[in-house]
């Protein structure tokens, strides 16, 4: 008899098919910072079990998009200039070491596909596909460090920064987006790590600037 036996592989479970549908209507602006997921309500309104309501809410707990507040149960994050220097510093750490470094051939292949993918998106007008590759582009570059351990971290990191990017996707346009991301690239394509560096660190400094201007 194998280890295995009787183990079943199954496909996305109901409550993570709900933490996906709320997380993307919190990223519409449909749930505002501060707003609470009252599971009972979600629960009547489409007909699932409550229970299932809350573990979707869990699954956006993990995500950093909602968190637990007594007497008021799950909410909206509501962003802090505390709470983005905190999650964007992390990221600057990240990606100025990896970018302080010269990419693999096949690294710097990577980067290349991500920074076209992000360049093709722009096209289509589809905030959701602009942020996923944004992050993708970003996720290329932290893998120039080779850890299994800080791609892992990194991937975590934009779970929140996704919520982020997409509040400033509507602040700017695709030619803005493409610009900002084709200095970081040319850098690392040239392999002036210098320059890489203080790009990215700049695009992080702006992006934290602009977010902490919008809660004002």
């Amino acid at each position: 008899m194998s280890a295995l036996d009787g183990l079943e592989v199954r496909r996305t479970t109901t409550a993570q098919q709900l933490a996906d549908g709320l997380s993307e209507r919190i990223m519409a602006g449909a749930f505002g910072p501060g707003d609470r997921l009252r599971e009972s309500a979600i629960a009547a309104e489409l007909g699932v079990a409550r229970n299932t309501i809350r573990e979707a809410v869990r699954i956006l707990e993990l995500t950093g998009l909602v968190r637990y507040e007594v007497n008021r149960g799950a909410v909206v994050i509501a962003p802090t200039p505390e709470k983005i220097d905190a999650l964007y510093t992390a990221r600057e750490r990240l990606e100025t070491a990896a970018a302080s470094r010269t990419p693999r051939p096949e690294q710097l292949e990577a980067i290349t596909r991500a920074f076209d993918d992000l360049v093709d998106a722009t096209k289509s007008g589809d905030v959701q596909d602009v942020v996923d590759r944004d992050l993708a582009f970003h996720q290329a570059i932290v893998a120039v460090l080779d850890s299994t351990r800080l791609d892992e971290f990194f991937a975590s990191l934009t779970k929140e920064l996704r919520f982020y990017l997409t509040v400033l996707s509507r602040q700017e346009t695709p030619d803005e987006v493409v610009a900002q991301h084709r200095v970081i690239f040319d850098a690392i394509r040239l392999g002036d790590r210098e320059r890489a560096v203080a790009e990215l660190r700049a695009h992080v400094d702006v992006s934290v600037e602009q977010l902490k201007q919008l809660l004002h």
